[in-house]
């Protein structure tokens, strides 16, 4: 599943309104677009349960399940997701 630039601007988009400073792709989405069957992103600067409305808004939008990760506070697995991810914003 390669991701339109239509999807990317929609997911910007909507992540901006929930007040995200940062998205990052990550997973099978990037490493082998063709066999991905959801999209991993991981947010900065949305807070709480607000992250999961915003992965349940994302979800119908794009019609495309997705796993979602706050890059905050930073662990080993944000640092790996950071250095192999794709930055969207």
């Amino acid at each position: 599943m390669a991701l339109k630039e239509a999807d990317i601007k929609k997911i910007v988009s909507v992540a901006k309104s929930f007040g995200a400073t940062r998205i990052i792709l990550f997973g099978s989405a990037v490493e082998k677009p063709d066999e991905a069957r959801d999209l991993d992103l991981a947010f900065d600067g949305v807070p709480g349960w607000k992250l999961f409305e915003l992965g349940a808004r994302l979800e119908e939008e794009l019609k495309v399940p997705l796993d979602i990760v706050s890059l905050y506070p930073p662990t080993r697995f944000t640092c790996l997701i950071e250095a192999k991810g794709q930055q969207l914003l």
